[in-house]
């Protein structure tokens, strides 16, 4: 059966059309938080609803006027409503503005998916497509820039659309790949022998049925050259209701597979997003978080250490930290360079080397990523390296034979 790639999951009775009846202990189960903002907002709605991924797609936060039944929305996220129909949509799951502080428009998780009025100015460094993805497009859906990967964009569907977002040029305006789509691109990979290394991305591939999740990786895995798949999500941050027994079920017969889980924050690290990691975990599927550098949300040493060493004790290992990409209306998340390189210097040495990511720019232009460190190494005496340590200490290494 060949899938058909909509995104008419957000439709509720589409559930009918699915053949897997889930039990109520494959299911991610309700934190007191959640249970208290499903009965404070949801008066139909029974806890099986809220533990339903579909359930919580379908009721998630699109416009003003549904917003603003959750929050008390301020004068600046009020108008920059005015031409959001023109611009980047909104959604965000009603799991994910439990989170949210109602009163509060300062909270940094509200702040990454509630829009203002400056992300419609528009800076002159700023670009639709700063990474230049279009033109390493060769087939639609496929992005190849690297010899040996590629990333596959499977839908342009998200369940919480992030403001900062890269790729918002796509996402959530169309359906980036259809069946003839996703039947080329992969196509297209199994003619390139050079190509090891497949991340399925989007929009979000966990936000796909479970049978069209299993009908890419099924024919990536038939491909003799590919020996690892890697799958780029929020899923777990926003939806952990998606990550079902049986989900991963079928994540784990396709071997070596990864992913690449996005986290903004430490409010992000719910009992919820703790289950649905820990689930991926036992099934063998290594964890890694990529976040994003922005500016009054996480920008600082204090708060990357608690998600960092917090990613740790739920069994994900801090993989990259992203400079904000210049994409156009972004330029109130942008930090300088040096505050990222200020981060990694404020957590080496004084937190585990699991808990530091690789800081690092995806060069604007389609350069890739470049990784930035601090000044650790200072230069040579004689026949010595001068290196600083974490305490801004000189020590001498012996580069001799």
């Amino acid at each position: 059966m060949k899938p058909s790639f909509t995104v008419s999951i957000i439709d509720k009775s589409s559930q009918d059309e699915d053949p897997l009846q889930l039990p109520q202990s494959d299911l991610i189960s309700t934190s007191t938080k959640s249970h208290s903002f499903l009965t404070n907002y949801f008066d139909n709605a029974t806890k099986e609803d809220w533990e339903d991924w579909r359930w919580q797609i379908a009721n998630s936060a699109t416009t003003l006027d549904r917003l603003s039944d959750f929050l008390d929305l301020s004068e600046d996220e009020i108008k920059s409503f005015d031409s959001l129909k023109d611009f980047f949509p909104l959604r965000v799951t009603p799991y994910y503005l439990s989170l949210i502080q109602k009163d509060n428009p300062n909270d940094p998780l509200r702040k990454t998916v509630v829009p203002i009025i400056n992300e419609h100015i528009h800076s002159s460094v700023e670009k639709e497509d700063p990474l230049n993805e279009d033109e390493h497009t060769p087939v639609e859906g496929i992005i190849h820039r690297y010899p040996d990967r590629v990333l596959f964009l499977v839908t342009g569907f998200c369940s919480t659309y992030c403001r900062y977002c890269t790729r918002s040029r796509l996402v959530g305006h169309k359906n980036i790949c259809n069946i003839d789509c996703i039947e080329n691109a992969i196509s297209y990979i199994e003619k390139n022998t050079q190509i090891r290394d497949v991340i399925i991305s989007g929009g979000d591939p966990l936000t796909l049925q479970d049978f069209e999740i299993e009908y890419i990786l099924s024919k990536l895995r038939r491909i003799p050259h590919i020996e690892i798949i890697r799958i780029g999500t929020k899923v777990p941050v926003v939806l952990p209701q998606r990550i079902t027994t049986n989900l991963v079920n079928i994540l784990k017969k396709y071997h070596p597979l990864f992913m690449s889980i996005h986290f903004t924050h430490f409010n992000e690290l719910t009992e919820e997003t703790k289950q649905a990691c820990e689930r991926l975990a036992d099934a063998g599927i290594p964890l890694g978080s990529q976040t994003v550098l922005l500016k009054d949300i996480n920008d600082n040493v204090e708060t990357m250490t608690k998600l960092m060493q917090g990613l740790l004790k739920i069994r994900v290992k801090p993989y990259y930290l992203y400079q904000c990409d210049p994409i156009l209306g972004s330029s109130h998340f942008r930090t300088k360079v040096e505050k990222g390189l200020e981060i990694i210097k404020g957590l080496r040495g004084f937190t585990s080397g699991y808990a530091i990511p690789n800081f690092v720019i995806d060069s604007p232009g389609g350069g890739g990523k470049i990784p930035l460190l601090p000044e650790y190494f200072i230069g040579k005496d004689e026949n010595n390296l001068l290196l600083k340590n974490y305490e801004d200490k000189i020590f001498k290494y012996p580069d001799y034979l």
